[in-house]
């Protein structure tokens, strides 16, 4: 019995055969899968025909090596430099890909709060949800050079803020330019009623405050008949009165256009939506330096795009590119607006 088990104990400490050699030459690719994982396919038992070796046993190969090297680095032992000789059955199924380990939670308190909406808020998101619903808008481009603008206001704003108590804002050039442009393109100062369309024949212009509860937009009426200072001080005090609390119902509706200034945040460009129901909003946004091309020179000015947001339903393509290519005319010719001083 003892000689049994030492002739059983021998023939278990036989090294296993060599891995039996191809000649037959790779394809392209188990060269791929060769030449990126570093194999040697003479140490590759190939399962295909006459011994080839197939994409799967390359495939097997590269598992078997990555394993090993693994086992080396936890067991502090060098990585091995040659490749371990498998020999695997024929197969058609790919090595199994171990799953990437789970994240590991953050130090510190992961709390999520539930806080009811204030009832701006809700009101503003209900009036937006209504206004994308009902409406089809789209959104049209333009950039305007803001140096004009900015010259009258260097050279006269001391002169305007000690006769009128108040200063010359970029607010009130556009919403000078915008009464004008209205006045040509009827469309862009309506609101479907139905089957009808409104056109109004007054300018009341929202201007949109930013408040901590939400956004509001006040209304400036007869905006058109307003002088500059006029403007300015509307202006100055529905802010106040917004911030205080202090606005009625009614200088919160009734708008026929709105604009609103995202430029005072930094933004670059946006699309905004129009307050439900009127038909378009124009969107300043911050001023910076740009080339531009003046007399076939190059030069750098301080530039500001703008976006005009309008129901298509009611205003053509056309009609808006053309409304906002005459507000940036007035803007970059402030000469045409009369400025009361």
């Amino acid at each position: 019995q003892e000689a049994n088990l030492a002739a059983a104990s021998e023939k278990a400490a036989e090294p296993a055969p060599p891995v039996k050699k191809t000649t037959a030459p790779l394809s392209p690719s188990v060269r791929k899968v060769v030449a990126n994982h570093g194999l040697d396919p003479s140490l590759i038992q190939g399962t295909g025909k006459d011994g080839r070796i197939t994409k799967v046993d390359a495939l097997r190969a590269a598992e078997a090596q990555k394993a090993a090297e693994g086992q080396a680095k936890e067991s502090g032992q060098p990585e091995p430099v040659t490749q371990t000789p498998t020999a695997s059955p024929r197969a058609t199924t790919l090595p199994t890909v171990a799953s990437p380990p789970m994240p590991v939670p953050l130090a510190g308190s992961r709390k999520t709060q539930r806080v009811p909406m204030s009832r701006m808020r809700k009101k503003t998101a209900e009036r937006l949800v209504q206004a994308k619903q009902a409406t089809a808008y789209l959104t049209t481009f333009n950039e305007i050079d803001m140096q004009p603008v900015m010259d009258i206001r260097s050279h006269l704003k001391d002169g305007f803020e000690k006769q009128h108590g108040t200063r010359i804002g970029f607010m009130s050039f556009y919403i000078k330019a915008c009464c004008q442009a209205l006045k040509a393109f009827p469309a862009v100062n309506s609101q479907i009623d139905g089957s009808d369309i409104l056109y109004h024949n007054h300018y009341d212009i929202g201007v949109a405050v930013s408040l901590e509860q939400g956004l509001i937009v006040p209304v400036i009426r007869n905006a058109d008949h307003l002088s500059f200072a006029e403007i300015e001080s509307s202006i100055v005090a529905l802010a106040q009165r917004a911030k205080n609390k202090q606005l009625l119902p009614d200088e919160l509706s009734g708008g026929t256009f709105s604009i609103t200034n995202g430029g005072v945040f930094g933004s670059l460009m946006s699309t905004p939506i129009p307050a439900y129901p009127q038909t378009a909003i124009l969107g300043m946004h911050t001023i910076k330096k740009r080339p531009v091309v003046i007399d076939d020179q190059i030069v750098a000015r301080p530039m500001m795009y703008v976006a005009l947001t309008y129901d298509h339903r009611v205003i053509d393509g056309k009609d808006a590119v053309r409304f906002l290519a005459l507000v940036r005319d007035f803007v970059e010719q402030p000469d045409k607006l009369l400025l009361e001083l």
